[in-house]
């Protein structure tokens, strides 16, 4: 059995909002509060019906996204935050979580002190910060914008989705 496919929730101003099963995607469309905008070539088949198996829906009611308001801090979320790249050299592989002022240094567990780091990175770091061992960020950390979590799927991210995410994401930059 293959798994359920992902699609990507927009706001009615194209907004990225979310990730949900193509299955709940349905339900959603059925219900007339979501809109089809990318469409695979898939489909649910009923007796009476054949719908077509969403990539990306859009909402028909605004909803009000809550800015200020930051994510739990999970590893996961600080992957999508950084996009899956060390924030030191840009590896992609072997990736950990480092504090840029080291915890026995007095630096805090939140996100302007967490970045995305590989194994190799973090291990020449060590016990310093940045500056002391001769490393240097691109930019300084900070919480997330309120669509990252969608990075979380990166696996699942389907080409369609991609307009919609790099629009939000050199605006949020």
């Amino acid at each position: 059995m293959r798994p359920m496919p992902r699609v990507l929730v927009l706001n009615t101003t194209y907004e990225p909002l979310n990730v949900c099963s193509a299955r709940r995607a349905v339900v959603l469309l059925l219900k007339n509060k979501a809109e089809i905008v990318e469409c695979s070539d898939c489909a649910f088949h009923s007796e009476h019906a054949n719908l077509a198996v969403p990539h990306v829906i859009r909402l028909c009611d605004y909803v009000v996204v809550p800015r200020g308001t930051t994510r739990r801090m999970s590893r996961r979320a600080v992957f999508a935050r950084d996009r899956h790249r060390c924030q030191y050299c840009g590896s992609s592989h072997r990736l950990t979580v480092d504090h840029v002022v080291p915890r026995s240094k007095g630096g805090d567990h939140s996100w302007e002190n967490v970045v995305t780091s590989c194994a190799p990175c973090n291990l020449r770091k060590g016990d310093k910060t940045p500056a002391a061992a001769g490393m240097s960020l691109p930019r300084m950390p900070r919480p997330p914008e309120p669509f990252i979590f969608v990075f979380m799927f990166r696996d699942d991210i389907h080409d369609t989705w991609l307009p919609y995410l790099q629009q939000f994401a050199s605006a949020a930059s």
